[in-house]
């Protein structure tokens, strides 16, 4: 069973956007993302807990099996612009982090039918927490 998420209506809306403007070879990143969107608890931005990964976010996290935490800030596929520090909510792993908790773990499968695990450790920025409510 997967975790419950949290996501901000600003954060929805905005995504929501993005999924209509997905062209038909993405459809599975679509289908990943409106998937956990709909299961999503919904908050006011500024009553987000500061314990949960939104958009734009810097997140550690750690896959299961490894002892390597990895850093990365979630972000939406407009704002990819360093590969090494960004992570696209429309990528397996960014679906799977948006709205959990830190201590929370989740289960997914790739596109290639294997599956992982992610741990969030912590949230080394968080815009709600930050007031940065219009990032």
């Amino acid at each position: 069973m997967k975790p419950s998420i949290t996501v901000s209506w600003l954060d929805l809306e905005r995504l929501e956007r993005i999924l209509d403007r997905l062209p038909a070879a993405q459809a599975n990143a679509r289908d990943a993302l409106m998937s956990e969107l709909d299961r999503a608890e919904m908050v006011e931005p500024w009553d987000m807990p500061s314990d949960v990964v939104t958009m734009n976010s810097r997140v550690r996290f750690a896959f299961a099996g490894s002892s390597e935490a990895v850093t990365m800030t979630l972000s939406y596929p407009k704002d990819m612009h360093d590969s090494d520090q960004q992570l696209s909510v429309l990528t397996p792993v960014g679906t799977a982090l948006l709205g959990l908790r830190i201590g929370d773990s989740i289960t997914w499968e790739r596109p290639d039918g294997r599956t992982f695990e992610a741990t969030v450790l912590d949230i080394d920025y968080q815009p709600e927490r930050a007031g940065e409510l219009h990032r």
